[in-house]
């Protein structure tokens, strides 16, 4: 007897369920250095990095290509983090949020930001309702594309 091979949709199917489970497997467990210290070490290194050689250190190697450069890599790790927030794959989002962190890391040492900075701000922003906090920003003036433009 011939075997039928499977449909595109068995096909499918099955990739599906084994990306699904793939995906959904078990995060490994986190060690005792897994906090949000974890962020300053990285900055750390980061700023470390600043001056090293491009071709044997990637944050160097980022650095080095500006912050064009840098906030176009930072855009991309967050759209493949939304991607995979969109997908319901929390497993991968994980990863990808890792990733967006650290190239937010490397945007601030481009711009001579410092964590304590931030953590500043958040710490200044607890116990304020998002609403309120937004609404108290300056508004920044309106400008209309032909008032920037000189004769």
């Amino acid at each position: 007897m011939i075997k039928k091979a499977p449909s595109k949709t068995e096909t499918k199917t099955t990739k599906a369920k084994k990306a699904k489970g793939a995906e959904t497997a078990a995060l490994p467990p986190l060690s005792e250095e897994a906090d949000s210290s974890v962020l300053n070490r990285l900055y750390d290194v980061v700023q470390s990095r600043k001056n090293a050689d491009p071709s044997v250190s990637h944050s160097a190697r980022l650095l080095s290509r500006g912050t064009y450069k840098i906030a176009q890599k930072f855009g991309e790790e967050a759209v493949e983090c939304l991607i995979e927030a969109v997908a319901g794959r929390t497993n991968l989002l994980v990863g990808e949020s890792a990733d967006v962190l650290y190239h937010l890391i490397v945007m601030w040492v481009d711009a001579g930001i410092t964590p304590d900075e931030v953590w500043a701000e958040l710490a200044r922003r607890e116990g304020t309702s998002g609403i309120a906090e937004k609404a108290s920003r300056p508004k920044p003036p309106l400008t209309t594309p032909d008032a920037t433009k000189q004769d």
